[in-house]
């Protein structure tokens, strides 16, 4: 896009302009954190703002499916391996403590506005770390278990805050976990460890691998493979 412009919106955070030389007519795109047109050059805003206007509540719909889950007082992850609350403490500032049977919580001021998209990075990363944290003391034992239950190595496991992939293995063996693994049911989580460690013999995903694999799943891994890509939750 050849110029860009953003006006701040109360029901989509914000709505992002961009001119396009061989544009012909006004397109809009939701996106998680906003929403995104796209418009011929010398359209004017007024023009930009009726269209999105006819069509705000078929927009609203569809930004409410894909856009994240506000973080509020109350708000908690209760996933098998990891469980977290959100809670308004008396201090001055943020804190995350790990209460009785290892459950995460994290203390916001008394007169947070949970409403600031300020507040919601805020929260969004304090969860982030606070899960990552888990992941580190959490993944790599399990990575280790399946390894030597299989007869694997590798060369070393890094844990990230990848959203893009679960996780993947370097042909010097380097295992990179992402933390929100943590989300997962368990069998998932071992899924996606086992297919890493197959990668450690096979880096490609030709026959040889998924023979592989599914020796290590009891013949199920395409069936796992299908149940891990329709996994859902309000914190990913």
């Amino acid at each position: 896009m050849a110029t860009k412009r953003i006006i701040p919106d109360d029901d989509f955070s914000k709505i992002v302009i961009g001119t396009r030389i061989n544009a012909r007519n006004i397109s809009m795109r939701i996106k998680k954190d906003g929403l995104y047109v796209t418009v011929p050059p010398f359209t004017k805003t007024e023009r930009i703002m009726q269209v999105i206007a006819d069509y705000r509540q078929k927009l609203l719909a569809s930004f409410t499916k894909v856009s994240p889950k506000m973080i509020t007082d109350g708000f908690s992850i209760n996933a098998p391996c990891f469980k977290l609350t959100v809670g308004v403490g008396g201090m001055k500032c943020f804190s995350v403590r790990r209460e009785e049977e290892g459950v995460m919580k994290i203390l916001c001021p008394q007169n947070v506005d949970f409403s600031s998209s300020q507040t919601q990075k805020l929260l969004n990363a304090a969860i982030v770390r606070a899960m990552k944290k888990s992941a580190e003391e959490f993944l790599p034992p399990l990575l280790g278990f399946w390894a030597e239950k299989y007869g694997m190595s590798y060369r070393k496991v890094r844990i990230t805050g990848a959203k893009s992939r679960w996780g993947s293995c370097t042909s010097r063996g380097t295992i990179s976990l992402s933390c929100y693994l943590m989300l997962l049911p368990v069998h998932l989580m071992d899924y996606v460890i086992l297919h890493e460690l197959a990668h450690t013999k096979e880096m490609n995903h030709g026959p040889e691998f998924w023979k592989l694999l599914d020796s290590m799943t009891e013949g199920n891994s395409h069936q796992l493979r299908a149940q891990l890509r329709k996994f859902k939750t309000d914190f990913l």
